[in-house]
């Protein structure tokens, strides 16, 4: 296939793009398309703009995974902004050239995330729960009408709702591992949250899985069938470090920390990927202990 990926340089992008490029002619987009070079090699082809291009003809699928990280930062309303913007720009012009052209690609796989639903307690939740109203959805559901709007009998558009990437390159674990390695890890608040968390080679293997299946489109929750709380995945990750195992974090702390975004910590969502396996998806790494002990006996950069 010749593929669009936007996020290339990205956590998730860069574990990717060593699936893709023994079998797959690859273009980057990238305001920085020496760093792409530095990070990816000089046998991709890295574009500064989409002005550079009248129409997406010429490949066979987009995969758009760029976007400001949303948990980096305190929200003050100029993040807000970059969240919003960082996606819903780059994802209006995918969909404009896309729909420029007379022969576009034949799918579309679009990012997005499990913050999607919001809130929502303790309760099971599959790609049709009613989503809590909150910044986090209004991000990403937004994200994802832009991105639907390329469908087409030509087109397919697959959007995946992330939940936390577990890699030791980059993403929430390696925040974290710092402080559990000095024996400091605890749960935030009360535990009793649930995070929806998925292996990162997952991450891969179900885009790619998406790229080849062509009956699939809609959305996917892109999280392991193993969703835990908090408290289960504090624990597991200092068992898995040999480390003890008792501070907390209080709420209060986080908020003051952090303001609104210490909500997407202290709230969370039991998500269940229940479309990926009706499609015949397997996971890799189905259960937590399995994955955490892959990522941290995995040297980084691999």
């Amino acid at each position: 296939m010749n593929i669009l990926l936007t996020g290339g340089t990205g956590f998730i992008g860069h574990r990717l793009m060593s699936h893709l490029r023994p079998h797959h002619q690859v273009t980057v987009l990238s305001r920085n398309p020496n760093k792409v070079y530095q990070r990816l090699g000089h046998d991709i082809r890295a574009i500064a703009s989409l002005d550079e291009l009248e129409n997406l003809d010429r490949f066979d699928a987009v995969i758009n995974l760029a976007g400001e990280p949303i948990a980096d930062k305190r929200w003050s309303q100029e993040q807000k902004d970059r969240i919003c913007q960082s996606r819903w720009q780059l994802t209006r012009q995918l969909v404009e050239k896309l729909t420029a052209g007379r022969q576009p690609p034949r799918v579309m796989i679009s990012g997005s995330a499990v913050g999607f639903y919001g809130r929502q307690g303790d309760s099971l939740v599959d790609e049709d729960s009613n989503p809590h109203p909150e910044f986090s959805h209004e991000v990403c559901a937004r994200w994802e009408q832009l991105a639907q709007a390329a469908e087409s009998e030509h087109t397919r558009v697959c959007r995946i709702r992330l939940g936390v990437v577990l890699g030791a390159e980059g993403g929430a674990l390696k925040k974290m591992l710092p402080g559990y390695r000095f024996g400091l890890g605890g749960p935030i608040g009360s535990g009793k949250q649930y995070m929806s968390w998925i292996h990162i080679e997952d991450v891969v293997n179900l885009i790619l899985f998406l790229l080849e299946h062509e009956e699939c489109s809609g959305p996917f929750n892109a999280t392991s069938p193993e969703p835990v709380t908090n408290e289960h995945f504090s624990q597991s990750l200092a068992r898995v470090l040999s480390k003890p195992h008792f501070a907390r974090v209080p709420a209060w702390a986080m908020r003051l920390l952090f303001g609104e975004m210490a909500d997407l910590l202290l709230t969370g969502q039991r998500v269940m990927p229940v479309r990926l396996q009706q499609a015949g998806f397997h996971f890799r790494y189905p259960t937590l202990d399995k994955a955490l002990k892959e990522t941290l006996n995995t040297p980084q950069g691999r």
